[in-house]
């Protein structure tokens, strides 16, 4: 990749960054306003929270995500697969640009997630055997 190109995927993970930041503030500021409720089963409002509380989990993940991403660029490793060594499709950075994991080797540890192997977001390569 070359300079320009990292400084201006570095740019578009770092507005990433920023716009999630925002979203899980906010996010987490109409959860703090909320009164706690009496549970009843089917109380729309319970679901609404339950709803918000589980787009706060995706946000927070997809920060993580957006966080590793500008770790690499700043060692120099982004657009490398992590699994593979392999570059990482322009077209796959374009979509996702915090993706770590090439297509190939994201549809492997997917299936491994499904299938209970991995139960984190990161794997390592010395706990699993890959190839």
């Amino acid at each position: 990749m070359t300079n320009n190109t990292l400084s201006e995927e570095k740019n578009i993970l770092l507005a990433r960054r920023q716009s999630l930041l925002e979203d899980i503030a906010a996010l987490k500021e109409t959860l703090r306003g909320e009164v706690d409720m009496d549970v009843d089963e089917g109380d729309p409002d319970v679901v609404e929270r339950e709803k918000s509380v589980a787009l706060l989990e995706t946000l927070q993940s997809e920060l993580a995500a957006t966080e590793d991403a500008l770790r690499a660029v700043e060692k120099g490793t982004y657009g490398i697969c992590e699994r593979c060594g392999e570059p990482i499709s322009p077209e796959r950075l374009e979509v996702k640009p915090e993706a770590t994991l090439c297509v190939k080797c994201q549809a492997e540890v997917d299936r491994l997630r499904r299938r209970g192997v991995m139960s984190t977001r990161r794997w390592n390569a010395e706990d699993y055997s890959f190839g």
